[in-house]
């Protein structure tokens, strides 16, 4: 992978991981920098599930299909991870 493609995925992941925390319900109390994490992991995820669906690899623009599927795994993982931080962060008597 060439560092342009890196920067790439980068990208994508911030902008998957802010799509994911829109489509889930509610408000999430986690951090922004844990959401772009959890975009850029969603990422690459989705790109594997998108593989091995059979998403065709080779596309004109963007790649709708594959990006629907990272969408879905960054909401699952930013509800996920809300639930767990946010416990946490009560169980210790933490706000905000």
């Amino acid at each position: 992978m060439t560092i342009t493609g890196i920067i790439s995925a980068l990208l994508v992941g911030i902008v998957v991981g802010a799509l994911g925390r829109l489509v889930v319900p509610g408000r999430q109390h986690i951090p922004i920098w844990l959401t772009i994490v959890i975009g850029i992991v969603a990422a690459f995820i989705g790109t594997g599930i998108a593989r091995a669906l059979g998403v065709p690899t080779v596309t004109n623009g963007i790649d709708w299909l594959e990006l629907i599927v990272q969408v879905v795994v960054a909401a699952i993982g930013v509800a996920l991870v809300a639930g767990v931080y946010g416990r946490r962060r009560s169980r210790f008597g933490m706000r905000g």
